[in-house]
């Protein structure tokens, strides 16, 4: 399918970008970066849009979600805004009773692990109308950005499926890893059921005006590779068809996934990001030397001293020379608590470089 002739790839607004061309496995003229979280409460003037504002609320609003998108774009000039949402908005959107619990995380009001949970969860769609916010905040935020581009943000099917078994944040999983062997039937069921509804979720993000589209395994990491290429691997894949006729690049990220990362390439994404604990040269060797990277700047490092993260910046854009071409971005989110003049700092440092 063609993208509309107002599209930002159509008209040539980011076609030429750094970041697109990155992406496309080329090499620019300057090295390009932006950041996991770079909209977040690292910024005074998100803590400030969003006061009083539930999170949820805040990413369907589209005039909020549009300017909390732009925030880091204006203070640190980086190449691409990321858009501004949740991975399990579109669980909301599908009518599933989901919350965002400050302090905690998502919550549902009602798991599901049971064959009937899943029965329930497949009766509810997401319409294509309970998508209008979403096309909205893009159109706005793209609108806005000029030639920088914007970025699709969705929810890979597995971090899904593990918030809706386990029914809050989890550091291990063990309902999610439990349910795909006791009961593969379900698990399958429900991950091509979140598959569906994260996939059509980044198509509309594309469709409206982003010029590429990432997919987050947040928890990912707590899989085996066998686990991962038997009861996960399918549906990630089905999630990227939904974008797959498009003509936008794919980045696939996880956490602590420095042993799946072929096999997350070869879910259909175009550019693997790494994650701090891997180093780039190593990332490169295992996807065979052909695969775009992204990452992986330690977050911890943007609270050291100066002369210390500058030296580990330069040693991530040297690594990732080793790569056909890259994104510089975090090794994971940004932190809270990081002083936003670092980050604005990183920008130049990565920009002052040697492409």
């Amino acid at each position: 399918m063609n993208l509309s002739s107002a599209h930002p790839l159509s008209d040539g607004r980011t076609t030429r970008s750094p970041l697109v061309r990155a992406l496309r496995g080329e090499r620019p003229d300057s090295i390009p970066v932006w950041f996991m979280r770079q909209a977040g409460r690292s910024l005074p003037e998100y803590l400030a849009a969003r006061e009083g504002v539930a999170m949820l609320d805040s990413c369907l609003d589209p005039a909020l979600a549009s300017e909390i998108t732009l925030q880091p774009v204006r203070r640190h000039q980086v190449d691409a805004g990321i858009f501004f949402s949740d991975i399990v908005v579109p669980l909301r959107l599908a009518d599933v009773d989901v919350d965002i619990a400050p302090g905690v995380g998502p919550v549902l009001g009602e798991p599901v692990r049971t064959p009937a949970d899943v029965d329930r969860l497949l009766e509810k769609t997401l319409t294509d109308e309970a998508l209008q916010p979403i096309r909205d905040a893009v159109a706005l935020t793209v609108a806005e950005l000029g030639s920088t581009p914007l970025i699709g943000f969705a929810g890979a099917p597995f971090t899904l499926a593990a918030y809706m078994v386990e029914g809050r944040p989890s550091r291990d999983h063990l309902g999610a890893r439990r349910m795909m062997h006791t009961d593969p039937e379900s698990w399958a069921r429900l991950t091509t059921w979140a598959a569906d509804v994260t996939g059509t979720f980044l198509r509309a993000q594309v469709l409206a005006g982003t010029s590429a589209a990432q997919l987050f395994d947040s928890w990912a990491g707590s899989l085996s590779l066998a686990d991962y290429v038997a009861h996960v691997a399918p549906s990630s894949a089905r999630a990227l068809t939904h974008v797959q006729d498009l003509p936008v690049p794919v980045i696939h990220f996880g956490t602590g996934t420095g042993h799946l990362l072929p096999a997350m390439r070869d879910v259909g994404a175009d550019v693997v990001g790494v994650d701090y604990r891997t180093p780039l040269d190593e990332a490169n060797a295992m996807l065979g030397g052909t695969t775009p990277l992204q990452g992986n700047i330690d977050p911890a490092l943007l609270g050291a001293p100066w002369p210390v993260l500058e030296a580990h910046v330069r040693d991530v854009v040297e690594r990732g020379r080793t790569a056909p071409a890259h994104v510089v971005n975090l090794g994971h989110g940004v932190p809270p608590d990081t002083d936003p003049t670092v980050l604005t700092r990183v920008v130049e440092l990565v920009h002052s470089l040697p492409a």
